[in-house]
C-alpha cells in the first residue's frame, strides 16, 4: 500500500497575491460604495444659534466689513472717545465640540480690546494695522504670505507669531474664514498620485509632478476641475514615510492619491484635503506615528484645532480611517524592542488628555488603541517599520493592512 501523503502545511499566501489590486482593495471599495451612499450632514438641522459661524466672503465684502469697523472707529473718536474692538474669545472655554458636526465651532463670547487701555494699546495698534494691510490687499484684490504682512511693520509686530494670532482674531471678527482675507501662509503640504485639477486654469497632473509631487497651493479657491480615478486617499503625517512611498510609485500599483502635511497641517493642506473628500466622495486613510502627537495631529485634519475653531466647517474631513501605524500594530508585526520608544511624561499626558476629548471617546476602538498604549508605554514611529526593510511599508504593511480591512 502507497503511504498516505501528508496533508500540506497552509502556508502564508505569496507576495504577488498580497500584492494583487483586486485582492488589496476589495475592502477599500466597499468602504467607499458606503461613502457614496452616504447622505452629507444637513448643518441646518443642527441648531448653531449659540455659536460663531464664519462665512465665505468676496474681498469686496470683507474690504465693506473693515471699512464699516474703521468708520466707527472714527465716529467714536470724534465724539471724544478712544476706539476699542470686540474681539470673539478664542480661549479653550469658549469652544466647544459638536457630535453631529464632529467638529470643534467657537462660541459667542468676545473680549474687549481698547485703545485707551495701557495693558491693550500694542495689541489694538497690531490689530488697526493688520486690518488695514488686509484692507489693501483685498481691494487690489491680491494675495500675500503672512511672511509678507509680518515685514510691513517689524517695529510693531516684532515678532510673526503676534501678527498670525492678530489675523486669526481679524478674520473671527470680520465673520469669514482666514483664506478669505488674502493671506496665506507659505506652501507646507504635499500631494502625488492619481489627481488631476486646474490652479488658475493651468492642468495641474500629480502623476508628472517629479518624484515628490505638488505643493499644496495656498490658494484653494483657484483649484478647479478636481478629477481623479483613484480609490481612496492616504494621508501620511510625516514627509519621510511620504517620500518612500511616492518614490515607490505606490499610487499606480493601487490607485490612490498621497498627501502629506509634514507634520502638524498648515490650513491649505487641511482645506485641500476636506475638497478632496467633499468633490470625491473617497475614503481617506491616515498612517501616522503610534503616539499621542500622531494622534493629535489626526484629530485636527478630523476635528480642527482650538487655535482656529472659528473656522473649522471649511477646515475639517470627519471620519478619517486610522490605518496605521497603531499600538496594536507593534506587537501584531512583531516590531523589534530597539524599534520601539519609551514615552515620556510629556506622551503620557497627552494620552490621558485624549482620552477625555469626546471625539475620541465616541469610537471605542480609539479608546482601546490609547489605553494599550498608556498601559505599554510605548510608542514607534512609522519609520521604525524599516527594521523590516526600507520597502516593508509599501510591499508588505499597507497591502495587508488595506486586503485586510485594517481601519478603525
Amino acid at each position: 500500500m502507497a503511504p498516505k501523503k501528508k496533508k500540506a502545511r497552509q502556508q502564508r499566501p505569496l507576495e504577488n497575491e498580497i500584492l494583487d489590486p483586486e485582492i488589496v482593495l476589495k475592502e477599500v471599495r466597499r468602504c467607499k460604495a458606503l461613502l457614496e451612499k452616504q447622505k452629507p450632514i444637513d448643518e441646518s438641522t443642527v441648531d448653531l444659534s449659540a455659536y460663531r459661524v464664519v462665512k465665505e466672503m468676496t474681498g469686496d465684502k470683507v474690504a465693506k466689513e473693515i471699512h464699516d469697523l474703521f468708520l466707527k472707529c472714527a465716529e467714536s473718536i470724534l465724539a471724544g472717545n478712544s476706539f476699542k474692538f470686540d474681539v470673539p474669545s478664542r480661549a479653550a472655554g469658549n469652544q466647544h465640540y459638536v457630535p453631529e458636526l464632529d467638529r470643534i465651532v467657537l462660541k459667542q463670547n468676545t473680549s474687549e480690546r481698547s485703545f485707551a487701555n495701557v495693558s491693550q494699546v500694542r495689541k489694538t495698534a497690531i490689530m488697526t494695522r493688520v486690518l488695514s494691510l488686509v484692507h489693501e490687499v483685498t481691494t487690489k484684490g491680491i494675495h500675500v504670505t503672512k511672511r509678507d504682512l509680518f515685514y510691513t511693520d517689524v517695529k510693531l509686530f516684532k515678532k510673526q507669531e503676534e501678527s498670525d494670532a492678530v489675523l486669526d482674531d481679524a478674520a473671527c471678527m470680520i465673520g469669514c474664514p482666514r483664506s478669505c482675507l488674502n493671506v496665506v501662509a507659505a506652501d507646507k503640504g504635499l500631494v502625488v498620485g492619481r489627481l488631476q485639477f486646474r490652479e488658475d486654469g493651468d492642468l495641474i497632473d500629480c502623476t508628472r509632478m517629479g518624484v515628490t509631487g505638488k505643493a499644496i497651493p495656498a490658494y484653494i479657491d483657484k483649484i478647479s476641475e478636481i478629477r481623479s480615478d483613484a480609490e481612496f486617499v492616504l494621508l501620511v503625517e510625516k514627509d519621510a514615510a511620504y517620500n518612500r512611498l511616492a518614490e515607490d510609485r505606490f499610487y499606480n500599483q493601487f490607485p490612490c492619491i498621497l498627501i502629506t502635511g509634514k507634520g502638524q497641517p498648515d490650513v491649505a493642506t487641511r482645506m485641500f484635503l476636506s475638497r478632496l473628500k467633499q468633490e470625491l466622495k473617497i475614503p481617506v486613510l491616515a498612517f501616522v506615528d503610534s503616539d499621542p502627537y500622531g494622534l493629535k495631529i489626526l484629530s485636527v485634519y478630523m476635528s480642527g484645532s482650538k487655535a482656529m475653531s472659528y473656522d473649522s466647517a471649511s477646515l475639517t474631513t470627519p471620519d478619517i480611517k486610522w490605518l496605521g501605524l497603531r499600538p496594536s500594530d507593534l506587537d501584531a508585526y512583531a516590531l523589534p524592542d530597539q524599534c520601539r520608544l519609551p514615552m515620556t511624561q510629556k506622551d503620557i499626558d497627552m494620552g490621558k488628555q485624549l482620552l477625555k476629548e469626546e471625539f475620541v471617546l465616541k469610537n471605542p476602538a480609539w479608546v482601546r488603541e490609547l489605553e494599550r498604549m498608556l498601559q505599554t508605554k510605548q510608542k514607534a514611529e512609522i519609520q521604525a517599520l524599516s527594521a523590516f526593510g526600507f520597502q516593508f511599508v509599501t510591499k508588505v504593511y499597507l497591502p495587508r493592512k488595506l486586503r485586510q480591512g485594517d481601519w478603525i
